[in-house]
């Protein structure tokens, strides 16, 4: 009876120690400069091919993730891949425990489009992906945070790439019977929208082997990719606007990205053109068609990419052209601006990269500044100041948008000195935030990418951006707060005084 009863008692700890969410590490920091306005969001972030696992459960189809990671392995750091992941699939209540102890009023995740309908064409919703999204967006609003919804982040259905995906025309109304069948399910409960996480991004996979599914069709996959990416946000905007906002009252946000481009000389003119050039290239690529006077590409983009391509014989220009109707329909496709931003590069003029590629189209040569601090990610260097002119170069470029911050983070690794300087670039680059706000910016909201460790792509789980730092060796996938989310903790208690 002793031996049955201890372990019936040890049964009984191990559940209750399953339970028990791990505590905020008591470390004390000086946050009383970092100050931000009445009413300012802090949301956590993450997305769901980087934190779900349970790839093939709960009737969930292949996306292009799957396809790369099981077919071709070695593409990645260590050979990892998303099966597993952080297993949120099943962990999901601990993670927003975990929101809640930080602190967080609102957190940021995606849907998997396979996980609502597996073979990417919007027929009746696999039953298992709703309830799975349901009871998640209810648990959030049953602990106070809000949702924010990333329609799609990167994790495309395989039977879509296998008939071109990004690069078919057809994906545009593919993709907005999709969102309206997610607004249809989701609607009621969550207000902010993103419909295309990154656009840029998404072109490394066509015009790159960056990225899934890595055609590497440099200098026309980039361009062609983005196209229907955003006739495919402008459509989710305007079915929005037209069929749910009167009852919803939600807001569906363009979503900007890449690093800041700075003159390498600052004195020197043509450095200062080649900069501006680079973010023409980088931010009003994505961002003119919706928020520039004109509508349609930048100008100087056109110039260049319409001239490199008669240069190097095509018949037209790698970069399509919009109708009337479609600058039209993307004008003014956005009621708040999400930016994710990280990090700057330096520019000077000069010719670099394939022929064709979009490097060699901007006549821009990148580099960096040596005592810029690095991060664990190569392309992450400590920047600070460059936050705020990224912020800056927007208030300009577009009549000062309403701007919210969807992700900044900081890359490191296991290493404990990673976490302090985690902890110094969130402090450096809140600061530049708060300075950029008193100089008029409209920003109302503060993404930190992210909430854990989780799968970074090509990277695996080598590059650590999380509070919390997740053991992928534990079948548990334990998770422990870093010091830097007990700075999270002081700086959202301070500003809800």
């Amino acid at each position: 009876m002793i031996g049955k009863s201890l372990i019936l008692a040890f049964v009984v700890l191990r559940v209750s120690q399953a339970k028990v969410n791990p505590k905020l590490p008591d470390v004390k920091f000086n946050v009383s400069t970092l100050i931000f306005p009445k009413g300012f969001i802090f949301s956590s972030a993450s997305a769901s091919y980087q934190v779900e696992g349970g790839w093939n459960e709960g009737g969930k189809g292949e996306n292009i993730w799957d396809r790369l990671v099981h077919t071709n392995p070695s593409v990645v750091a260590n050979n990892d891949n998303g099966d597993v992941a952080c297993d949120t699939y099943h962990k999901y209540k601990e993670d927003i425990q975990n929101m809640k102890t930080i602190g967080f009023q609102m957190h940021r995740f995606s849907l998997s489009w396979s996980r609502l309908f597996p073979d990417g064409f919007v027929t009746k919703p696999n039953p298992d992906g709703v309830r799975f999204y349901n009871d998640f967006i209810d648990e959030l609003l049953k602990n106070g945070i809000k949702p924010m919804v990333s329609i799609y982040h990167w994790d495309l259905p395989q039977p879509l790439q296998d008939m071109g995906g990004w690069l078919n025309p057809l994906i545009v109304d593919i993709f907005g019977d999709y969102a309206r069948e997610v607004y249809k399910l989701f609607g009621k409960k969550v207000k902010w929208w993103i419909p295309i996480n990154e656009p840029m991004s998404i072109s490394t996979g066509y015009g790159s082997v960056h990225g899934a599914p890595m055609l590497n069709l440099h200098g026309i996959g980039e361009y062609l990719s983005v196209h229907n990416v955003l006739l495919a946000h402008a459509k989710a905007y305007r079915i929005y606007d037209k069929e749910f906002r009167s009852s919803q009252k939600g807001k569906v946000g363009l979503n900007l990205s890449d690093q800041f481009v700075l003159p390498k000389n600052a004195s020197n003119p043509e450095d200062v053109a080649a900069a501006e050039r680079g973010n023409q290239f980088v931010f009003g690529w994505i961002g003119h068609p919706v928020y520039g006077k004109g509508g349609d590409y930048p100008a100087v983009m056109r110039e260049y990419v319409d001239r490199k391509s008669k240069e190097e014989g095509y018949k037209q220009s790698r970069l399509p052209y919009f109708s009337k109707e479609e600058i039209e329909t993307l004008k003014g496709s956005s009621d708040y601006l999400a930016l994710n931003h990280y990090s700057c590069v330096l520019a000077t003029t000069g010719a670099t990269g394939e022929t064709p590629s979009i490097s060699r189209d901007q006549n821009i040569i990148k580099s960096i500044d040596e005592s810029w601090t690095k991060s664990h990610c190569d392309w992450l260097l400590i920047v600070p100041e460059g936050f705020k002119k990224t912020l800056r170069w927007l208030r300009r470029e577009y009549d000062n948008p309403e701007i919210f911050i969807t992700e900044n983070g900081f890359c490191g690794s296991d290493n404990e000195d990673d976490d302090k300087l985690r902890i110094e670039y969130i402090k450096k680059y809140l600061s530049e935030l708060i300075a950029a706000i008193k100089e008029g910016s409209k920003v109302i909201g503060y993404n930190h990418w992210s909430l854990m460790d989780n799968f970074e792509w090509l990277d695996g789980y080598t590059s650590k951006f999380g509070l919390m730092r997740v053991d992928f060796k534990d079948p548990n996938r334990t998770r422990t707060f870093r010091n830097s989310a007990s700075l999270f903790n002081q700086i959202i208690k301070q500003n809800s005084k």
